[in-house]
């Protein structure tokens, strides 16, 4: 409660101030001054837009002061000859922007280091096209799917009730019902809040199969049946892996397992709450294939796909081999970047394990046409994608769509206080405090969340267009273009090519050591061939 000392002092002083005026004419003056900020205090109470106001009234304007004189400082850091500006316009401030519906325009030029080794671009046409109706979508749904849907290109990726706020899963969950996009439940479950808001959901079974699980932490096949006979739920999502903390389980304490959070998990009271590292139904990549069409049966033919993070890259092959066998092909696969983010990773597993995501998406897309699969799933990508740029070199690398995590956090309000794991979020977000999750209006945030998508793929349609395309779809890799050092840029297709379809298959070299892991790979095993127990 000591966020709200200030507002308390203040209104003490408010009335000291008043008993003093009975004795001084003097004590009129701090009584208007302490009048006003108390006034000012109950005012931040209850206005509905400014999550840090609503939690830290009167000295949250603190923070919007240094915000406005914000470009002051960057013009005296950059006379005064620094390396870098340090206040250049960065993914969060663009967010906020899209997601409040300011004007996003900028003036003299781009803030980018164009001649940096690393700068990327997209080429463009003289002959751009104009595309009126910017509600992109894909449809995901195999030869065995019986309930295809049509997904849009830009989706809120998995983050959990219980790592959420329930007001923050709520306005996600009711800005994508508005905005007529999906949004993953993450492995925490479906929860009282998801099915609230309305809006399409992506349902994702991770290892502790919450919502759908045995009082012993195995698989129910009948309360999974259950979850997914929700009309809200579209697409199951069977999570391997997550990139920021990829081959680690986690642990909820007792302690902070609430009764929503039981109820969302199927979890009992007073507990503590275990994801283990892998799954227990199934341990070989033939046992995995199953597993995904024993999931589709279960959902009378809804969309199953599986979310990883690419780790040995012989174990997707291994994978991609069981499907050929087993001839059970998921609908999609979901390449989770290791740029992601979460508040339970531990450093070293969030800094140094796993694959960034553009060479994550770029193996499996080409693993999946080398051996003649790619045209029969579907590919979305997530990781730290937050710009309409970011969505069409992904696009152009081989995905299908992109989800994000960290950008529709950023709409509701989160200002990266990486306070996550503590409980004391100062904007609501990531908190179970009710008190603190009050700061977070879901009828002004979810119209931010709505306004963000909406704006974002707006943004999309005009660079595609200006690309001389009718569809974000239709990037491929040559035009992306990008800086190797000074003078020199080459284009996505020489960095990044599209491998020839059909070539594991011929056992044709194409380099990159494809054909060598792919003879070392089998379906039976995640272990190589030659591997001696």
């Amino acid at each position: 409660m000591e966020r709200y000392s200030v507002f308390g002092v203040v209104t003490v002083l408010a009335i000291l101030s008043l008993i003093g005026v009975f004795f001084s004419g003097w004590f009129l003056i701090p009584y208007i001054l302490f009048s006003l900020l108390m006034i000012l205090g109950v005012r931040d109470l209850v206005q509905p837009r400014h999550s840090i106001l609503r939690n830290y009234p009167i000295i949250g304007h603190m923070r919007f002061l240094f915000e406005g004189i914000r470009p002051e400082i960057r013009q005296y850091l950059i006379e005064s000859d620094q390396d870098e500006e340090p206040f250049s316009r960065d993914e969060r401030s663009l967010i906020y922007q899209r997601a409040k519906g300011v004007e996003d325009k900028r003036p003299f030029g781009t803030k980018q280091r164009v001649y940096d080794s690393g700068f990327q671009w997209l080429t463009h046409s003289v002959n751009p096209h104009h595309i009126e109706d910017h509600d992109f979508r894909v449809r995901v749904g195999g030869r065995d799917c019986r309930q295809p849907y049509d997904l849009s290109i830009y989706n809120i990726s998995a983050m959990s009730f219980g790592a959420l706020s329930a007001n923050a899963i709520l306005a996600l969950n009711t800005g994508a019902k508005k905005g007529g996009f999906a949004h993953d439940t993450g492995e925490g479950g479906i929860s009282r809040y998801h099915r609230q808001g309305g809006g399409d959901l992506i349902y994702q079974v991770g290892s502790g199969y919450y919502g759908c699980r045995t009082d012993d932490g195995r698989f129910d096949p009948e309360k999974f049946r259950e979850q997914a006979a929700n009309p809200q739920v579209k697409m199951i999502e069977l999570k391997l892996s997550q990139g920021a903390k990829p081959g680690h389980g986690g642990v909820l304490p007792a302690s902070k397992i609430s009764e929503e959070i039981a109820e969302a998990r199927g979890v009992p009271m007073g507990v503590d709450c275990v994801s283990p590292p892998s799954h227990p139904e199934f341990s070989t990549p033939i046992g995995l294939c199953q597993f995904i069409g024993k999931l589709r049966d279960l959902s009378e033919g809804k969309p199953v796909g599986i979310k990883l993070c690419i780790g040995h890259r012989r174990e997707f092959m291994c994978i991609v081999k069981a499907m050929l066998e087993t001839d059970i092909v998921p609908d999609f696969i979901i390449i989770d970047g290791k740029e992601g983010g979460t508040g339970a990773a531990p450093v070293e597993f969030a800094d140094r394990l796993g694959m960034p995501l553009v060479e994550g998406l770029t193996f499996a897309h080409n693993t999946l046409r080398g051996v003649g699969l790619r045209d029969r799933l579907k590919i979305g990508a997530s990781g730290k994608m937050v710009s309409a740029f970011d969505i069409a070199r992904i696009l152009a690398l081989g995905a299908d769509w992109a989800n994000s995590a960290r950008g529709f956090m950023f709409s509701i309000g989160c200002i990266q206080a990486q306070a996550c794991h503590t409980n004391h979020c100062p904007v609501g977000v990531a908190t179970q405090d009710k008190m603190r999750q009050r700061a977070l209006n879901v009828t002004n945030k979810s119209e931010r969340v709505y306004r963000f998508h909406k704006n974002t793929l707006k943004a999309l349609a005009e660079m595609t267009g200006a690309a001389g395309l009718d569809h974000p779809c239709d990037f491929l890799p040559h035009h992306l273009m990008m800086r190797e050092k000074d003078r020199d840029m080459v284009t996505g297709e020489e960095v990044y090519p599209y491998l020839p379809e059909g070539f594991l298959l011929r056992n044709e070299e194409v380099g990159f050591g494809y054909l060598k892991r792919w003879t070392r790979a089998r379906a039976e095993s995640f272990a190589p061939v030659d591997y001696i127990p």
